[in-house]
């Protein structure tokens, strides 16, 4: 069900890449057994809400070449099913707990899938140079608001690159909501795209970074949470 399902959802998916997919969603169902990793069990089920929904953003961007970071990955979406589609891309998975961190580690690991692997709060990790304004794409299914998630998100992203915040359908407020934010921190709204998952609309708000984000951002978490943008 899961082949069936990711290859109709997406009929010019390679054959490899649906293998690759199925392999990842496996070690994630079984790891799911004993670790909170997902709510959704069903074969099918996965390869729509985690891996299409994941890969629907190739709809956006070229993730060819380019690195990327996937803040608050938790389980690895949206950013393991776009390395197994595109695999010459450079991928860092960043996320707060580090059982997670160590589960995506060796689940790569036994994939051949290279990848970064970063246990720390994303709000420190985007002072460090190295990683600051530095990424071509950062992306996110994180469930924070979009005001607090661009604090945290776009800190990582270079001049030029995107944010490409992965949103419900009907998060039209919030992201209005976030433009102060946005802008403060060296951005802007350059679309929101919808799309259809299992006849549920999903949107991508694509935030381009205009300039570098402007020293004393990201604030420190209880900040942000007590006092958005």
């Amino acid at each position: 069900m899961f082949k069936e399902t990711l290859t109709a959802g997406l009929p010019g998916i390679s054959p490899e890449t649906v293998r690759s997919c199925e392999a990842y969603w496996q070690l994630v169902k079984k790891k799911n057994e004993v670790m909170n990793l997902t709510a959704v069990t069903d074969d099918g089920e996965a390869a729509k809400r985690h891996f299409l929904d994941s890969l629907e953003l190739m709809e956006l961007a070229d993730f060819s070449g380019a690195r990327v970071i996937d803040v608050g990955t938790g389980a690895g979406f949206p950013g393991v099913p776009l390395k197994l589609a595109v695999p010459d891309m450079s991928l860092c998975l960043l996320d707060s707990l580090g059982k997670r961190v160590d589960f995506l580690r060796e689940a790569c690991g036994s994939l051949g899938v290279e990848g970064e692997f970063i246990h720390a709060r994303a709000e420190e990790q985007a002072m460090l140079p190295e990683y600051r304004d530095s990424f071509d794409f950062a992306v996110s299914r994180a469930v924070a608001r979009l005001n607090m998630l661009a604090e945290l998100c776009l800190p990582f992203v270079k001049p030029g690159g995107a944010f490409l915040a992965m949103k419900a359908g009907d998060s039209g407020e919030e992201i209005n909501e976030a433009k102060t934010a946005i802008r403060t921190l060296g951005g802007r709204l350059e679309r929101v795209y919808e799309y259809e998952l299992d006849g549920v609309t999903r949107c991508v708000a694509v935030i381009r970074k205009a300039a570098p984000t402007p020293k004393g951002y990201p604030r420190a978490f209880a900040k942000i949470k007590k006092s958005p943008l």
